[in-house]
């Protein structure tokens, strides 16, 4: 599984510390992660958090990306950028508890987690933990098991109440600011990352334009 880590501008200097919890859980599942930054508070291209939900969205849909860790402040404002784009189920992640079921039940392919509320003493073992329990198991599996039929349905019922309400991704690129856009693909490393992971020419055909 190819993963992405995006860190908005408010939380930059947590980077190194987020991507060393996440990296530590999932290299030796057998998954790549890919980080996206922000790398430090110094960094010339800035992610805000509506970027964070852009950029998820162009990954996913570009399937450059299986799966994307972002997050902010409190989480909230990544996550519902996030789940402003096509494609793109994210969950806010606090604790062990919230990844396990968010895998179990949501079988997404995004969360959002704080990196400044509650991000105290240990932060570090606790992000751990809840990779580990978000990547460790076959997700989708249903929690309790008995409902899990119940869940797989319901997450059915709202990809396609998502493929109605919003645009798929070409018409949200072509649309949005693209001051915005190119914004949130300035990252020093996108362009090593992305064009040779992602699986739509139309997208990287147009990002490439811009």
């Amino acid at each position: 599984m190819k993963i992405a880590l995006i860190i908005e501008n408010s939380q930059a200097a947590k980077n190194a510390t987020i991507h060393q919890a996440l990296a530590s859980v999932v290299e030796p599942l057998g998954h790549q992660v890919f980080n996206y930054g922000m790398y430090t508070p110094e960094d010339k291209a800035s992610l805000t958090y509506p970027m964070n939900g852009l950029l998820a969205g162009i990954l996913l849909n570009s399937g450059a990306a299986d799966f994307v860790v972002t997050g902010c402040g409190t989480g909230m404002g990544s996550m519902l950028a996030c789940n402003a784009m096509p494609g793109v189920f994210c969950g806010l992640l606090i604790d062990p508890t919230d990844a396990f079921l968010f895998n179990q039940i949501n079988a997404g392919n995004c969360i959002s987690m704080p990196y400044a509320k509650g991000f105290g003493w240990a932060a570090e073992l606790n992000l751990a933990d809840c990779y580990r329990k978000l990547f460790e198991n076959e997700p989708g599996l249903g929690y309790p098991r008995e409902r899990a039929t119940f869940m797989a349905a319901n997450r059915g019922v709202l990809a396609d109440l998502k493929s109605v309400t919003c645009h798929d991704m070409l018409t949200v690129l072509r649309n949005v600011d693209q001051d915005l856009l190119r914004a949130a693909i300035a990252s020093e490393k996108f362009a090593e990352y992305f064009y040779p992971n992602s699986q739509d020419e139309e997208i990287s055909g147009l990002l490439r334009r811009l």
